[in-house]
């Protein structure tokens, strides 16, 4: 898939704010400071295009970005750490729940994980709670240039076996660098296989 535009069109506080044009929706998740917002500049090539900060916690609605005029890729709030108090991460809690339970649009929701780290119980609590509640799901690993092949290997292997432990079936994973542009290929592929089904 090659994309030619991709620009911002509007936050939303809740699911039913979100555009009604019935386009299909392609959603972005991750713990805090995991590296969403370069990588989704780095797929849709335009640097800016989603705003990264090193403070954890950036995002705080759910944000929409039209891609070819054909697609919504959807910037969620990260989980985990971030220096906002608890009834505002139980705002964004709920916020992200009836979203990704609820939107009809929705077609994939890709969970980030730090491909630099051993697995997080964090993100194998979410990406259970996303499994039983049926929603399509995909892993996304992140920074794979920040570590050696050796480690990241190692993390990304250990995190299959800690979902094999619940999972019959893994979904599908993509190994990605928002630095090297290692993985954008064929993630974006995925994607468009995914929406070539409803055509």
């Amino acid at each position: 898939m090659a994309i030619k535009q991709a620009e911002f069109v509007v936050s939303s506080s809740n699911y039913k704010q979100c555009p009604t044009t019935g386009l299909p929706e392609f959603a972005f998740i991750g713990r805090s400071n995991v590296g969403k917002s370069s990588l989704i500049n780095m797929l849709t090539n335009r640097k800016g295009l989603a705003k990264t900060s090193v403070q954890p916690g950036k995002t705080q609605l759910i944000n929409h970005f039209i891609v070819d005029s054909s697609w919504y890729l959807v910037d969620l709030p990260g989980y985990g750490y971030a220096r906002v108090s608890k009834t505002a991460r139980a705002g964004w809690s709920k916020m992200v729940g009836d979203y990704v339970l609820r939107r009809e649009e929705l077609r994939c929701t890709f969970v980030l994980v730090d491909s630099r780290i051993p697995p997080q119980r964090i993100d194998l609590d979410f990406l259970s709670f996303l499994g039983r509640s049926g929603v399509p799901v995909s892993v996304v690993f992140t920074k794979a240039d920040k570590e050696t092949q050796r480690v990241v290997s190692a993390n990304v292997q250990a995190f299959k076996q800690q979902l094999l432990t619940e999972w019959e079936e893994l979904p599908a994973m993509f190994l990605t660098s928002s630095a090297t542009g290692q993985g954008r290929e064929s993630l974006l592929a995925y994607i468009d296989s995914i929406r070539l089904l409803e055509q």
